[in-house]
């Protein structure tokens, strides 16, 4: 069979089918965070949002997660709706700018 070729367990397989634990930032450690949170496809996280996982992570697990679980949350996302796989510190600029533009609009009056 040539490279280019799929197997016939592969043929048909779509990019959405995958397994969470196929994603670049997906290991043992965000896949029990995914479980936790009740994430079992790449189609179900695909519709989520990165700070709303955390929180109810932080929730569900009555502890503070290292903000990096944001980043991490933000990559799989971002690849699961279709992006090319990222390291997940590449995420970290722009999470410590929305974190910082939430934070200005809770000024109080």
């Amino acid at each position: 069979m040539a490279s280019s070729e799929k197997s016939g367990s592969d043929r048909g397989v779509s990019e959405v089918a995958r397994a969470l634990k196929d994603l670049a930032n997906v290991g043992p450690a965000t896949l029990g965070d995914l479980k936790e949170l009740g994430i079992t496809t790449v189609a179900e996280l695909a519709r989520q949002e990165p700070f709303e996982l955390y929180e109810r992570l932080c929730e569900l697990t009555k502890t503070r997660h290292d903000p990096c679980v944001i980043d991490v949350f933000m990559a799989t996302i971002a690849e699961a709706r279709g992006g090319k796989p990222m390291a997940w510190w590449r995420f970290t600029p722009e999470r410590k700018r929305l974190i910082a533009l939430r934070q200005s609009q809770r000024r109080p009056v």
